[in-house]
This record gives structure tokens, C-alpha cells and sequence, in this order.
């Protein structure tokens, strides 16, 4: 028995499925968190630090 033999009985094309819908999943996630309204002020503010150098940036309190 040679190993394309064993590799072809394998049907290894189920692993591939999984992982586009594993992929898919983790997209759509990331995308629709990162389109959130809530979230808009936070991208804001992220987009101006390459333009601002003196601004010294302290991590929140958790309670506000």
C-alpha cells in the first residue's frame, strides 16, 4: 500500500471546509465589531496618533 493510497482514502477535503467556515466566522466577528457605533469615537481617536506627537497616552481605570 503506498501513501497516495492511504492519502486519498483519507478524505481530507472535510479539514478544508472546516477551516473556511472556522475563517468566515472570525471575519464577519471582526468586521462587525469593528463597525460598531459604539466603538466609533475609540477608532477615531486611534486614527489621529500617527499625526499627534506630543500626547502622552495612559492607560483607562476600569472604572471609567
Amino acid at each position: 500500500m503506498k501513501l497516495s493510497d492511504i492519502m486519498s482514502y483519507a478524505d481530507l477535503s472535510s479539514y478544508a471546509e472546516v477551516a473556511l467556515v472556522l475563517f468566515l466566522g472570525v471575519f464577519v466577528a471582526i468586521t462587525i465589531r469593528t463597525f460598531l457605533p459604539s466603538r466609533s469615537r475609540e477608532l477615531y481617536e486611534a486614527s489621529l496618533l500617527p499625526l499627534e506627537d506630543d500626547r502622552v497616552i495612559t492607560p483607562r481605570d476600569k472604572e471609567g
